[in-house]
């Protein structure tokens, strides 16, 4: 394999797993964002029946609802721009491994190339000393 394709598939392999890791980052914020939206519904939950039980926690449900719908549609507004970007990360990998396919199937073709061509030279060689013998 030459220099210039090992290099080149040096290159692309780097920046795959770059990709790689920025994605493994996404999907743990994503996990932490989704983890927050349970946490949210979980505090709702636990208020809405301490509400039941306790009429001065009752009249401050209302406000609290407010306050967690705000917070449960930025956690959500996180999570959409966060499945975005986990889009995008994964768009911009699978276009990193094709390269690196790409790049592979290069390297590999000028090595069966290269050996196709040695073969030639060496049955023109035999071929040459076949007919020397003959003619000698």
């Amino acid at each position: 394999m030459t220099a210039w394709a090992q290099s080149l598939i040096r290159i692309s392999n780097y920046e795959v797993e770059t990709l790689q890791k920025r994605l493994a980052e996404i999907t743990a914020r994503r996990a932490s964002a989704e983890m927050r939206l349970a946490v949210l519904d979980a505090e709702a939950e636990v208020e809405q029946e301490r509400a039941r039980q306790d009429a001065e926690a009752g009249m401050m449900l209302q406000a609290y609802l407010n306050g967690w719908k705000l917070r449960k549609a930025a956690a959500e507004t996180d999570v959409a721009e966060i499945d975005a970007e986990e889009v995008g990360a994964r768009d911009a990998l699978t276009g990193a491994f094709e390269e690196l396919k790409k790049f592979e199937h290069v390297a590999e073709t000028t090595r069966l190339n290269a050996m196709i061509a040695a073969g030639k030279r060496e049955t023109a060689a035999f071929d040459e000393m076949g007919l020397r013998r003959r003619a000698g």
